[in-house]
C-alpha cells in the first residue's frame, strides 16, 4: 500500500509525480530543486539552491512526521561536479552522524536549469 504525502511548505510537483510516497515503512521523496514553495529560485548560487532544496526536503519530512535523523539514503544531482564541495558544505549543516548513504552525480541539465536537485529515502 502507498500513501501520497504533500505539503504546501515545499514546491508542488511540476509533472505527473508526487512530492513523496510513503510505503512499507519508508518515505520516498522526489527530487527537490532549490526553489521556494512559490516556485521561485532561492538564488542563482548553488549554495542557496542546495539550502532551499534541503529546506523543502525538511518540510516534506515534517509533513510525514519525520526529520533528517530518519533519512537513510540521499541522491544529489549536480549540473556541475565542480560544485561538489560547495554543496557538501551546505549538506553537512543538515545531517549528523551516522550520515545517510549517498550518491552524487553530475547530469547534463536539471529541470528549470537548476544547479542542484536532491532526493531522499527515509525510514519510519
Amino acid at each position: 500500500m502507498k500513501k501520497q504525502i504533500s505539503t504546501k511548505n515545499a514546491p508542488q510537483a511540476i509533472g505527473p509525480y508526487s512530492q513523496a510516497i510513503s510505503s512499507n515503512g519508508f518515505l520516498f521523496i522526489s527530487g527537490q530543486l532549490g526553489v521556494t514553495p512559490a516556485g521561485e529560485f532561492a538564488s542563482s548560487s548553488v549554495e542557496a539552491q542546495a539550502e532551499q532544496s534541503l529546506e523543502n526536503l525538511k518540510n516534506i519530512l515534517a509533513e510525514a512526521g519525520l526529520n533528517f535523523d530518519n533519512v537513510i539514503k540521499t541522491t544529489i544531482f549536480l549540473a556541475d561536479m565542480g560544485d561538489f564541495a560547495k554543496v557538501n558544505t551546505v549538506y553537512a549543516k543538515f545531517f549528523k552522524e551516522p550520515y545517510p548513504a549517498r550518491s552524487t552525480v553530475a547530469v547534463k541539465t536539471l529541470p528549470k536549469d537548476a544547479l542542484v536537485e536532491i532526493e531522499l529515502i527515509a525510514a519510519y
